[in-house]
């Protein structure tokens, strides 16, 4: 039996507050974190990810006052992301109340980080939030293994700590690294497309296809949604199994209902509210 499709609500932290940018850049206010994370979870989202979208380029811990504070508030299961460089930094988040953690930078930095986190903590706990940008046929010198770098049919490329100002090149394939990381025990695999953030012209499709084709985990598709088909097209032609949208729920253009209602009408199964 099929499982559902997800809608997951991104909010993006930085100094406490939910921002929203374009390309991960030119970031202005949303509002309360807290305040979002219930009305969402009071709109029928399946699951919530926060984004502290700084603490990486800050060198910082995430703040653990939010996330305790979201915990006691909503009853659907949330992810938190940001400034998690270690298995502590993963244990105080889940003792904290997230129910899955996602690591970025810190896993390209440290490899060895996804396996020792998914053996202490199970699979289902431990998300690889993956930043990745178009990019010409260039050759560089990947940060971490080289069988990891680009090649001539590379068509995106990983950035790490996008909080400041699109983030830094690593000179990896994103499609290697996804690989790479499923086989290390990552649980799901958040793809957020740069070029495509914010812009509302849909989600990269054939990034998301080939990722998803690729690997054993579920694949969420990241950055992009403008409007009801955007979603569809996400499911039906990039192969997501969920996918998170930031823009099109903060400033109220569509709500989370009348996109399932539009998903569950053009036949791919999600959880309705009330049934």
């Amino acid at each position: 039996m099929a499982l559902s499709k997800r809608i997951i609500p991104c909010l993006d932290v930085k100094n406490g507050r939910v921002v929203k940018g374009i390309k991960f850049k030119d970031h202005r206010d949303v509002g309360d974190p807290v305040e979002l994370a219930k009305f969402y979870d009071e709109e029928g989202a399946d699951e919530l990810v926060f984004y502290d979208i700084t603490a990486s380029s800050e060198k910082r811990n995430i703040m653990l006052d939010i996330v305790k504070n979201i915990a006691e508030e909503i009853y659907i299961p949330f992810t938190v992301g940001g400034g998690i460089r270690t298995v502590n930094d993963v244990r105080d988040m889940l003792n904290a109340g997230a129910d899955k953690v996602s690591i970025n930078t810190a896993a390209v930095e440290n490899p060895d980080l996804i396996k020792e986190a998914a053996d202490l903590f199970g699979s289902q706990a431990i998300v690889l939030g993956m930043d990745a940008k178009s990019i010409e046929s260039v050759k560089k010198d990947p940060i971490i293994e080289p069988d990891l770098g680009l090649d001539d049919s590379s068509r995106w490329e990983v950035r790490i700590r996008t909080g400041n100002m699109g983030g830094e090149n690593t000179g990896i394939d994103a499609v290697k690294w996804a690989k790479y990381a499923s086989m290390q025990g990552i649980g799901e695999i958040v793809v957020n497309s740069i070029d495509m953030d914010g812009t509302k012209a849909g989600y990269d499709l054939e990034l998301n296809k080939v990722i998803s084709e690729n690997v054993p985990v579920p694949v969420v598709a990241s950055g992009g949604a403008g409007n009801h088909k955007d979603f569809l097209d996400a499911f039906k032609i990039g192969s997501a199994d969920a996918v998170l949208a930031a823009s099109i729920f903060h400033y109220g253009e569509f709500r989370i209902k009348d996109t399932k209602q539009y998903l569950h009408s053009n036949g791919i199964k999600v959880r309705l509210l009330g049934v």
